[in-house]
């Protein structure tokens, strides 16, 4: 009785791989090649609908009228004969640059509190 040769288990000449072993390789590159490229256009739907929402977001700070309700008036004492030279808003807090006659100064003030945080004096050198 002869015995039969099962094909899938010969291996393929010049390889050490057989058929059934290329075919499950062949499955497999397809698959990760698929995956690669559901990836990849999830990563860009994710930038448009992050693109798209910029717009409906809430504005990164309060409205100057909602911010001038909210602190009411603000007293930040100086001396007399003194200006104020610029004023610069980032976020919470606020730079007044103040020139008088003791000289220049930068007032920082928390606006959420309505405090003064810190008074910088600049010296000439």
């Amino acid at each position: 009785m002869a015995v039969e040769r099962d094909a899938d288990n010969e291996t393929i000449p010049g390889t050490v791989f057989n058929a059934r072993q290329v075919r499950i390789l062949k499955v497999v590159v397809i698959v990760m090649g698929l995956l690669l490229v559901a990836g990849f256009a999830f990563v860009v739907a994710a930038i448009v609908y992050q693109a798209t929402r910029m717009d409906e977001s809430e504005p990164a700070g309060p409205p100057a009228q909602a911010m001038a309700n909210r602190l009411g008036e603000l007293g930040l004492p100086v001396p007399s004969g003194t200006r104020i030279e610029g004023v610069t808003l980032d976020g919470k807090r606020m730079a007044v640059h103040l020139t008088g006659p003791n000289g220049s100064e930068i007032a920082v003030i928390d606006v959420d509190k309505g405090r003064v945080i810190a008074r910088i004096k600049l010296e000439p050198k």
